[in-house]
């Protein structure tokens, strides 16, 4: 995952990112802190920001949305408890930062976003990172993808109004669904693992802000 705009300023500005994460947001996830370390978060996103890139904020993409803090791209990804191999669906592909993060904890990445420019902007970014996710797909991420399930875990990166329940039929048993609920004007987080077929377990961390989940595709 090589590009000559990262610089070993980036690197160093990188590895303080992940010191934060690790002392002041409280990641312990080894392996989720090295992805951190490893993407190259300021390629993402427009030039102009690119200084900023490794403070924990939000920025506007393309289709009037945001990269999302990476605070919480590490603590979404902590919460899917990864191993190596795992398959895992992913709605809301976005720029692909989180998608990059995914693939390189050695996760088999299914992906999906809605608007048109993101997708072409990711699939540009994936192939000059040298990062190949096994199927990405332009569409609604409302429905999953159920012919390819099922999937070890579910993230999703935009907020939906309610919980979206394809996405829990298609999780393997003792799989994770990690997504963001409405609750007024923000979301809640939630972690659903599915004990047996109709049985999950739900677990809430905290509220947070992210862009909607919509339906349909442009």
């Amino acid at each position: 995952m090589e590009d000559k705009r990262d610089t070993y300023l980036q690197k160093g500005k990188r590895r303080i990112l992940v010191e934060y994460l690790r002392d002041s947001v409280g990641i312990t996830d080894e392996a989720v802190l090295h992805a951190i370390n490893t993407v190259p978060r300021h390629l993402f996103i427009e030039s102009i920001f690119e200084d900023y890139a490794y403070e924990d904020r939000a920025f506007p993409i393309a289709s009037g949305q945001t990269i999302s803090h990476p605070s919480t791209v590490a603590e979404q990804t902590e919460l899917l408890q990864i191993a190596p191999g795992d398959k895992i669906l992913e709605i809301g592909t976005g720029c692909g930062y989180q998608t990059a993060v995914l693939m390189t904890l050695k996760a088999k990445v299914y992906t999906i976003e809605r608007q048109k420019e993101l997708y072409d902007f990711s699939k540009k970014m994936f192939k000059k990172l040298r990062l190949f996710p096994l199927f990405q797909s332009f569409g609604d991420g409302f429905e999953g993808l159920p012919s390819f399930a099922p999937f070890d875990k579910i993230i999703v990166t935009c907020g939906a109004e309610v919980l979206p329940k394809p996405l829990l039929r298609q999780l393997n048993i003792g799989g994770k669904l990690v997504i963001p609920i409405a609750q007024g004007s923000e979301h809640i987080l939630y972690r659903f693992t599915k004990i047996e077929e109709d049985r999950f377990e739900r677990e809430e961390f905290g509220l947070y802000k992210f862009v909607p989940m919509l339906k349909d595709t442009n």
